[in-house]
């Protein structure tokens, strides 16, 4: 007698420059854990010379070959938000996307697990920290949902510095209309010492750092003891911007732990199963100890 083997579980990641990342490995450990096959590609628009304009087609596509989700990344997260079809709560309260789901009628419904992972994090790792002032630098994808939890996670004011003043503008009005226009402002690149001067923490949510983007976006000058660093970025682990705040003595929280509880959240949302975050933290250590 014969038996099929159950179909495996297709994934995939849509972003930039995503060839090393963790995410295929780290999802396939879990899922073997599980005993599913779970097969994960990478969709690297650097590499194909893809672009927002290709994301319906790209949709059309993961819906015909069967792909059961998507995990999007850099430069994509708020641009997919109008190509799908339903958005979760928290997706349409950010307009950020990170994680989209097929059903079995292929309606594709968007997710962001972002705000949920850095909620995880900072809480593990930074309970007591205080938050009467934070400094947000970036406002995109990853941005909108770092800012929405940070605030959820009770600072008292926020404010977010980008280069482009509009997409802070436009996120600080989002954010003041849930949670009052007192708890929320915008700041110009050009102020960034001074508000520093006077935040408790800085949260990175730039590319600043990334292995094709290096460099820190803090000076170094800026950096001192009592001002704790969280920087989303993750691979490299450790970056320039964690270095220069440890040796000001700074608090550091790095990108990993929101980066792993983010996919913690995802596999679920992919599979139906719970993930084990402890066996994926630990996968996630031992992917940048092997790769960096």
């Amino acid at each position: 007698m014969t038996t099929t083997a159950p179909a495996p579980v297709l994934i995939g990641l849509i972003g930039a420059g995503i060839r090393q990342s963790h995410s295929p490995l780290l999802h396939q450990h879990e899922a073997d854990r599980h005993g599913i096959r779970l097969l994960y590609t990478t969709i690297d628009s650097h590499v194909l010379g893809l672009h927002a304009a290709d994301l319906p087609e790209l949709l059309r596509w993961a819906r015909t070959l069967g792909y059961r989700g998507l995990n999007v990344t850099h430069p994509f997260k708020q641009e997919i938000v109008r190509h799908l079809d339903d958005l979760s709560p928290e997706a349409r309260t950010l307009c950020a996307v990170n994680t989209v789901v097929f059903d079995d009628s292929a309606v594709a419904t968007g997710h962001n697990t972002d705000a949920y992972g850095f909620r995880t994090s900072f809480a593990e790792h930074f309970p007591a920290a205080p938050r009467e002032r934070v400094v947000q630098l970036g406002a995109g994808g990853a941005g909108s949902a770092v800012a929405h939890a940070m605030l959820t996670l009770g600072a008292r004011h926020l404010t977010i510095v980008d280069v482009d003043p509009d997409r802070a503008s436009t996120l600080a009005h989002a954010l003041a209309g849930q949670f009052g226009p007192d708890r929320v402002g915008t700041g110009s690149p050009g102020d960034q010492s001074s508000l520093l001067a006077t935040a408790d923490g800085v949260i990175n949510a730039t590319p600043i750092g990334m292995a094709h983007h290096p460099g820190s976006p803090v000076a170094t000058e800026d950096l001192r003891a009592n001002l704790w660093v969280a920087d989303l970025v993750y691979r490299p682990a450790d970056t320039a911007l964690l270095r220069a705040a440890r040796a000001a003595g700074a608090a550091t929280l790095p990108g990993v732990a929101m980066s792993v509880h983010q996919a913690v959240a995802a596999f679920e949302l992919f599979t139906g199963l719970r993930a084990d975050p402890g066996a994926m933290l630990a996968d996630s250590a031992e992917l940048l100890r092997i790769g960096g």
